[in-house]
């Protein structure tokens, strides 16, 4: 709840005394003007006995500004109603401790915002001189409403005055070629407009701020004692990042330098102002007047507001002029300065991590490894073929299928074998007769060469049942079909050597790494890694290097080596042709080695190339 002082006012008037509407209508100040509000009020109001008004200032606290009588008021009585309105902001009347004596307080609006608040103490009779009292009041609070309105539109129009000056001055500053001629302008342009005796800018030059432009004088330096002053009131002001008003009534201010040069200027006035801009402090601006002129509140705000426009013009103009050295010097005496200098400590978190991290690498050491993708492959490939010159009758297996030894993959048609075999068999049986009758008669000639028919009619039989044995493809052994679907071929024609499935066990199996023909010279046979496969991420097998076949193969844009490995471990979720990532155990070297690798030796081969 706000807390209401008690007025302490002292006026011509005496206690009871009220002002005629002459008086009030040529009220010179606030407090003039709330005094004979209230008396006029007082007056109009019947059987008021007292009256206080309180007006919102500086931080939101309301603060008393008149009261009736003057010098007679005693406004505790009056405090709860004023610290209730307060609070809720409406209106209320409430009964005192003393017989037929009420408090009466009403708030005060501008823009919904509570601006005042108003009190009486009076006595009434009956509650239709209440109702009158607080319609009174309600009546006269617009007189209020039209002294913030004024307030209002006297400050608007000192902001215009203030923003139009800014801008004129930003566009006599803008119309100079160099920075040293707009900063003659921009002092000699304000001392003009504020009334000022002097008004100096200067702007950071490494540590210290340098005198840029003084007004109403071409030369700055023609005054060293002065110039030296000035910008230790300059460097008083940066020091301390704020505003510094001399003669102040500020104690936390430390303005000895200001108050030197106001002893060297004949008790001189002066205020400077820090010019920030781009996450620092790139100069001031000091202005001096007569000791009977003391600098005020408005006078600071437009500084403040032309120091807004036209400091960042003219810092741009000087950083514009500056050599590329000076550029170069510039940037890394702001880059030191926020480093090791004050405040910024999250840059000096993060140059310490990464000076920290950059020792740890240099010196730590750890396993180099080298990367390769891999694809696994069964220990053995089986092919199975077409034995003769046929056609498909059935296909019992396709690639994907688990079989076992023995099981029957596809059939060959086999009704012209079978016919064949009949027409041969018929022909040995003729031959057979043939034989016997030769021998019956003794005819050894005869006899030999039908035999001889009769062996070569027997291999063809021979002959004929191997292929009728063939016509039914089987497993040669236990293990998974890697390829091969005849599903869609039925009935077609197959030539003798086509290849029909591909078999490989799952009990054994070999990695095949493409390592990069930049590190094949870090792979040996007997090497150790591991290895993740895409399709189980989450388990790693150990394997150890075989073979190194020393021939490239281009694959993708890249010369790839092939090197088998051997795991040293199975299980049932293996399968062949599944890929992953392999990562080979080579030796144990330093980390920013190990890291930097890559671009160190595409450096050097680069400048091995362009370089004569």
């Amino acid at each position: 709840m706000n807390s209401i002082n008690t007025v302490q006012d002292s006026g011509p008037a005496g206690a009871g005394q009220l002002p005629s509407w002459a008086e009030f209508a040529s009220a010179s100040g606030t407090r003039e003007y709330c005094q004979g509000w209230i008396g006029l009020q007082s007056a109009m109001i019947p059987g008021v006995i007292q009256g206080v008004l309180v007006i919102e200032g500086e931080g939101g606290r309301f603060a008393p500004v008149a009261a009736w009588p003057r010098g007679g008021a005693d406004p505790a009585r009056l405090t709860g109603a004023l610290e209730r309105v307060i609070g809720d902001g409406r209106g209320l009347v409430l009964e005192l401790e003393t017989a037929g004596r009420y408090a009466m307080a009403y708030p005060v609006r501008v823009d919904d915002r509570l601006f005042a608040v108003v009190a009486m103490e009076l006595a009434a009779d009956s509650e239709v001189g209440l109702s009158r009292a607080m319609e009174q009041l309600q009546w006269g609070s617009s007189w209020l409403e039209l002294l913030q309105r004024r307030r209002e539109a006297d400050e608007d129009k000192a902001r215009l005055l203030r923003l139009g000056t800014a801008v004129d001055m930003l566009a006599l500053t803008l119309d100079r070629p160099t920075c040293g001629e707009a900063a003659m302008t921009f002092v000699t342009e304000l001392a003009a407009a504020s009334g000022c005796e002097r008004v100096s800018l200067g702007l950071v030059h490494g540590r210290s701020v340098a005198l840029e432009a003084v007004s109403h004088s071409a030369e700055v330096n023609l005054k060293m004692n002065l110039t030296r002053a000035i910008e230790r009131v300059m460097d008083e002001a940066l020091l301390q990042r704020r505003e510094i008003v001399h003669p102040s009534d500020d104690a936390t201010l430390i303005s000895r330098e200001h108050e030197a040069l106001s002893r060297q200027q004949g008790m001189a006035s002066v205020v400077t102002l820090p010019l920030y801009g781009q996450g620092r402090y790139y100069g001031a601006l000091t202005a001096e007047r007569g000791a009977d002129r003391p600098f005020t509140e408005r006078d600071v705000e437009f500084f403040r507001a032309v120091a807004a426009l036209a400091g960042p013009i003219l810092e741009a103009r000087r950083q514009a002029g500056l050599s590329l050295a000076e550029h170069l010097r510039a940037s890394l005496r702001q880059a030191a300065g926020r480093l090791f200098g004050p405040l910024h400590y999250g840059r000096k978190l993060a140059l310490g991590g990464i000076v920290c991290l950059a020792l740890f690498l240099f010196f730590a050491e750890g396993q180099y490894r080298l990367r390769a993708d891999l694809a696994l492959e069964g220990a053995v490939r089986r092919a199975v073929t077409v034995p003769f010159d046929g056609f498909i009758q059935q296909a019992q297996r396709r690639a994907g299928d688990m079989v076992g030894e023995g099981d029957l993959l596809c059939r060959l048609d086999d009704r012209d074998l079978r016919l064949d075999r009949m027409v041969t068999a018929s022909r040995y049986r003729q031959l057979e007769r043939q034989y016997q009758e030769a021998v019956s008669v003794h005819d050894r000639a005869q006899s030999s060469i039908v035999r001889a028919q009769l062996e070569q009619v027997q291999a063809e039989l021979d002959l004929a049942d191997a292929k009728l044995a063939r016509t039914s493809l089987t497993a040669p052994f236990s293990g998974l079909i890697v390829s091969g679907d005849l599903s869609q071929r039925l009935g077609s024609a197959v030539r003798q050597g086509d290849v029909l499935f591909e078999l490989t066990p799952l009990d054994s199996y070999r990695v095949i790494l493409k390592v990069d023909e930049r590190r094949i010279a870090d792979v040996r046979e007997g090497q150790r890694g591991e290895l993740v496969l895409f399709s189980l991420p989450g388990q790693e097998y150990r394997f150890t290097v075989i073979r190194v076949t020393p021939i490239a193969k281009a694959e993708e844009g890249r010369n790839f080596f092939r090197v088998e490995a051997a795991l040293d471990s199975v299980d049932a979720t293996l399968r062949p042709g599944m890929e992953g990532v392999a990562k080979v155990d080579v030796d144990r070297r330093r980390l920013a080695g190990i890291w930097v690798r890559d671009m160190r030796e595409w450096l050097t081969l680069f400048f091995w190339k362009w370089l004569p």
